[in-house]
């Protein structure tokens, strides 16, 4: 438990600075810097640290097979506890989609250590396609169209660096020692200013605000059938190492993400009631931490 007091210390460090300087701090311009020029240091430092392997591979196809099996049932569930299309919608589109990236990442290094990059890191690329394929999809409906979703995805810079890590990484290109080290620091700043973020964002929430009844329905499927479908799946029908394995049911574990809000907001797709949910999925993450911790360690041995 001790390895995650790194990511409360800065979660709270986020809070703490938004609670003082509460007009003086834009998180909108810490979300453009992590998004369009940390997090492409982090991919790539991530993707080139260790070998393209199985498990490399598995993990995020396994992720994609959990998230995807999850979504079946939904669209069952959807029909019987929603009779307003733009909530059902919004179920859809934001109850498997996890703060993979912003939080997965840092929060797999205090976890697991360094070694967790890589997994870490291409499992946020394989939920960055979910996002921006199927996300985008509820969120539009009629609006949608194929053609819009592959722009959205080629405009987020993280997409092309991962495709160069990859392209580094499987020819076995070697980085020179001080330009690594540039990236390892630009990777490690990265991760404090994502769980600064996190705090910052925490802090917005507004219990006066919130849609209880779409909340606790998304949150449910975030928070418990989606960690306990992947725990079956994973430890059933993978033959993942048990450190991967871990970080696959951690990383389905972490809160909505913020990007849930990004993209209702460019649909018109009631934003301020997505916000309330992904942040009322952030505050009960950080109670639900600790006991996650232990479940991974039970289960996945």
């Amino acid at each position: 438990m001790l390895s995650v007091l790194p990511v409360y210390f800065f979660i709270l460090l986020g809070f703490t600075a938004k609670k003082i300087f509460t007009n003086e701090i834009n998180e909108k311009t810490l979300v453009l810097l992590s998004l369009y020029f940390f997090q492409p240091i982090l991919i790539f430092w991530g993707l080139t640290k260790a070998p393209i392997n199985y498990e490399f591979i598995a993990s995020p196809f396994f992720y994609l097979v959990i998230v995807l099996f999850c979504l079946i049932l939904l669209l069952f569930l959807s029909k019987i506890f929603f009779k307003s299309r733009t909530e059902e919608s919004i179920y859809l589109a934001t109850s498997l989609v996890g703060n993979t990236g912003n939080l997965g990442i840092p929060l797999g290094i205090a976890l697991f250590g360094v070694e967790s990059v890589p997994y870490t890191s291409i499992i946020n690329i394989a939920n960055i396609i979910f996002i921006y394929i199927f996300s985008v999809y509820f969120f539009a409906r009629e609006q949608f169209s194929i053609k819009e979703a592959i722009f959205s995805i080629l405009k987020i810079p993280g997409i092309w660096f991962a495709l160069l890590a990859l392209f580094v990484n499987y020819h076995e290109i070697t980085i020179n020692k001080h330009i690594y080290t540039a990236l390892e620091m630009g990777a490690y700043t990265s991760m404090v200013i994502q769980l600064l973020i996190f705090g910052i964002y925490l802090y917005s929430v507004k219990i006066k605000t919130i849609p209880w009844h779409l909340t606790l329905h998304i949150n449910f499927v975030k928070h418990i059938l989606l960690p306990i479908i992947g725990i079956i799946i994973v430890v059933n029908f993978t033959q993942l190492d048990s450190f991967v394995a871990s970080i696959l049911i951690m990383e389905l574990m972490v809160p909505l993400a913020v990007n849930n809000v990004n993209i209702a907001a460019l649909y018109n797709c009631k934003p301020f009631d997505v916000a309330a949910t992904v942040l009322v999925s952030t505050a009960l993450f950080v109670g639900l931490l600790y006991f996650y911790i232990y479940i991974i360690e039970y289960f996945i041995k």
